[in-house]
């Protein structure tokens, strides 16, 4: 009797067991290198799961970039899977997003080239392969980026990785009876952080920082602290909000994120819970007691879930002596905000979010935006090179949808004709579009980078949504005027005729014996050679009809025409 109720004794104790909060690791440079590969986990040991990660069995790396520097990130596929990688929030080229055309096959590596261009905040990247990006997410592929810049620099943060400042990525996962990972799931009641279960941190008595990614795949949060405790955003998105804003909770969607302070220092010796208060996020959330607008919307299994509609607990802080040198103060301003006024918009698009069936299975999806299924060789915008326009985005679906544009970040015009939240007013690039006919506007300007040919993605952030359709997709084109007089393209140091071309293209440079690039809208490189006095033409006959990219040396790239 006495060895059976030990043994319970230690069956609860291990349930209970708490796991110290995993911080990944970083890189940084001018060169980043990413291993995409299997590895195993036991989340519930001695079982083994199966996983995905980035140079390690889960997850990847958190890579810190520094703003105006130039990056290359060498991708190098070791799954079976052909898959890609998106850098989510950052402004870079279409050749360079990692969307659903730019895909990675197994035993081969994407080495992107891009200059920094974006403010200081917490970004991520993650697979993006049309219908397989939920797949190839929940098996763990995922990592933060935190770009830095002189601004962010000069104000007075905690930013000391794993000390002061910690990245915090909140998923959800749903396993089988033999411990795997089962990716189209609404049990997803594994709650992790940093693919931790049950994780807890030793954090100093002082103020920190958790920059606050919802990594998951549906499942909002409604975060909070034990006691209501009074914590501070200071980033959304895209960057520094006007000021800190004192709160009690946060609301988060699939592919948000947020930076939050709080003052550990009252609390020195204490432990306490950051806890997700799902049972006050109202109804037509997924995560909240009701998903859809009626009892009659039901999502199979999704009411079998404790999570939902159910406070539970995110991570466990236990509050342990200052660091040296701690940051000990609230800033009181951050950074000033300089949103396009709405008179400079020159077009309101509409999008319309629509379920593909109607009566009570229609939030079950799938689901459309203006009637249309995502169609990889459909471009649904042809945008205007530095456009500035109003996005209106319109649910009439019974669920709410984060959704989410790549290539530019955007500010909250309105939601339902009234003025965002505080913390919804810097920098977005996800923003929750609610259930019930609402109305989300929402103003950008398509600016720095155009291509004709490659497109950039925008949709819902819920996974399983976007692999099901609910997608489309925008070129910027060239800005009018692009081709040279005499139809040729040139600039100080180049001169590249005829172009279009359609068997040659002479080149004028000023540097002899020049080496050359060409590569197509995909990024391949498909010529390749040396210009020098005998030979100053490119011979592009073999080329199939389409545009084309030059590179010379180290200079930028030139469109090329062939037809």
């Amino acid at each position: 009797m006495k060895k059976l109720v030990f043994l319970l004794i230690s069956f609860v104790a291990l349930l209970n067991a708490q796991n110290p909060l995993l911080i990944p690791d970083t890189l940084s440079g001018s060169t980043i290198n990413l291993a995409l590969k299997q590895g195993t986990v036991a989340f519930y040991n001695p079982q083994v799961t199966n996983t995905y990660g980035a140079n390690g069995n889960i997850l990847g790396p958190t890579l810190i970039l520094n703003k105006n520097y130039s990056v290359t990130i060498n991708v190098n596929n070791q799954l079976p899977d052909t898959t890609t990688i998106h850098w989510h929030g950052l402004h870079v080229s279409p050749l360079n997003d990692g969307g659903p055309h730019i895909t990675i096959p197994p035993t081969t590596t994407w080495s992107p080239s891009f200059k920094v261009k974006d403010w200081a905040a917490t970004y991520w990247y993650h697979p993006h392969l049309h219908m397989h990006t939920n797949d190839h997410v929940q098996k763990g592929i995922a990592g933060f980026i935190i770009v830095r810049d002189s601004v962010e620099r000069l104000i007075n943060l905690p930013r000391t990785y794993g000390v002061d400042d910690f990245p915090l990525a909140i998923q959800t996962k749903a396993f089988d009876v033999n411990k795997q990972i089962v990716v189209l799931s609404a049990l997803d009641t594994a709650v992790m952080i940093n693919a931790t279960l049950k994780p807890f941190l030793n954090a100093p008595a002082q103020v920190v920082r958790f920059r606050v990614l919802n990594g998951s795949s549906e499942r909002a949060y409604n975060i909070g602290f034990t006691g209501n405790k009074t914590f501070f955003q200071i980033a959304s998105d895209g960057g520094l909000l006007t000021a800190p804003l004192s709160m009690t909770r946060l609301r988060l969607l699939p592919g948000e994120r947020a930076e939050i302070l709080i003052d550990l220092a009252p609390y020195n010796g204490q432990s306490f819970d950051m806890i997700s208060f799902g049972a006050e996020l109202p109804n037509a959330i997924y995560g909240a007691a009701q998903p859809g607008m009626g009892p009659g919307q039901v999502i199979p299994s999704y009411s079998l879930n404790p999570l939902n509609g159910n406070n539970f607990t995110l991570l466990k802080l236990n509050v342990v002596s200052a660091t040296a040198n701690p940051v000990t103060t609230m800033p009181t301003a951050l950074v000033a905000h300089n949103p396009w006024p709405q008179a400079s918009a020159a077009i309101t698009r509409t999008l319309i979010f629509m379920a593909a069936n109607m009566g009570p299975t229609a939030i079950q999806g799938p689901f459309m935006i203006n009637n249309q299924m995502f169609d990889m060789n459909v471009i649904n915008y042809q945008i205007p090179f530095n456009n500035v326009e109003i996005w209106q985005l319109q649910n009439q679906t019974p669920i709410a949808h984060p959704f989410h544009i790549h290539d530019v970040h955007f500010y909250v015009l309105d939601i339902n004709g009234n003025p965002p939240p505080l913390n919804e007013q810097g920098r977005k690039d996800v923003i929750m579009v609610p259930a019930g006919n609402s109305i989300v506007r929402f103003i950008t300007k398509f600016e720095t980078f155009y291509n004709d040919t490659a497109p950039y993605m925008y949709h819902c952030h819920m996974l399983t949504h976007e692999d099901e359709g609910m997608m489309g997709q925008f070129v910027v084109n060239s800005p009018i005027g692009i081709s040279i007089k005499e139809n040729a393209l040139t600039n100080k140091s180049l001169v590249l005729y005829p172009n279009p071309g359609t068997d040659k293209v002479y080149v004028k440079v000023e540097k002899q014996n020049s080496t050359y690039l060409v590569a197509d809208v995909m990024g391949k490189i498909v010529l390749s050679g040396t210009l020098n006095t005998t030979k100053n033409f490119i011979d592009i006959g073999e080329l199939k009809n389409g545009v084309y990219f030059v590179k010379f040396d180290s200079s930028k790239t030139h469109k090329l025409i062939k037809e």
